[in-house]
């Protein structure tokens, strides 16, 4: 079993647990306020496991299947025997440090609460952007080079943070978004200097 597959399973189990906990389902949530008040720093990680309902919890993992696999691979190319170390350290630290500008800025707020894995999936993507830029995603069925979805995916992300007119957590796209990118660029060997010859060297199509 690869570590994607792992982490999917994991977060499915978590999230039909605690739908039918509603005790758990509370305790695990990103709730800053408690966080702070009563040093519970578990939630930094429980609540990247849970899901909102299940059409959260399918986007989720459907985006860390399509892409985690392929991840992995150039993983094990790039860091051998420990590569799923390296990969949990995207995943579970692109989950933590996502939420920490939200948890700074919610800390006094003892109403807010969220959850979900759209931290460590969006450091996951962009992990895989920085290593095969040219390569093709899509948003909403229409592709594009992995570049310019990435651009685009932090333009989004970027805009709907600022107006806050949902209840979606758009800082841990973005801020996710951002470890995975430097997370990338520091640790995997020529990551940089491959992503900017791939970018040089990219043509249109026609």
């Amino acid at each position: 079993m690869n570590i994607t597959l792992f982490l999917i399973l994991a977060s499915v189990g978590a999230s039909f647990y605690a739908w039918n906990n509603p005790t758990v389902y509370a305790n695990w949530m990103l709730n800053p306020y408690l966080i702070q008040k009563k040093n519970q720093y578990y939630r930094f990680l429980t609540s990247g496991f849970i899901h909102a309902d299940y059409m959260h919890l399918f986007f989720n993992m459907f985006s860390l299947y399509a892409i985690g696999s392929t991840l992995e691979t150039y993983f094990d190319m790039a860091f051998g025997g420990t590569s799923n170390y390296y990969f949990l350290g995207l995943y579970l630290g692109g989950m933590v440090l996502a939420d920490l500008p939200t948890f700074f800025k919610e800390k006094k707020n003892s109403s807010y609460n969220s959850l979900g894995a759209s931290g460590a999936v969006s450091a996951v993507i962009f992990s895989f952007i920085m290593i095969a830029p040219t390569q093709t995603l899509s948003i909403n069925f229409i592709p594009m080079p992995a570049f310019l979805f990435g651009a685009l995916y932090l333009g989004i992300s970027y805009y709907q943070a600022q107006r806050s007119l949902d209840n979606i957590n758009h800082d841990a796209h973005f801020y996710g978004a951002m470890y995975g990118i430097l997370y990338s660029a520091l640790l995997i060997p020529g990551c940089l200097v491959n992503f900017m010859n791939d970018l040089l060297s990219w043509r249109l199509p026609f």
